[in-house]
């Protein structure tokens, strides 16, 4: 058994389905992943804060 796997444009999809429904499914294993069209991985952005020499000073962090 071997994997294939084929991204599709909507406007074939049908298509391309119709082939793989017609193949003997003895012969063949159907798994399909739905994938949106805007899905970017999120990139997270980090800052880093120079606190040497810096008190931090809760009381005064609670009345703010």
């Amino acid at each position: 058994m071997h994997t294939l796997k084929v991204e599709v444009n909507d406007t074939i999809l049908d298509k391309v389905m119709f082939f793989l429904n017609n193949l003997p499914k003895s012969e063949i294993k159907l798994s399909i992943e739905e994938t949106s069209q805007n899905h970017k991985p999120k990139k997270l952005n980090s800052i880093s804060l120079k606190t040497k020499g810096f008190k931090f000073d809760r009381d005064e962090a609670n009345a703010r």
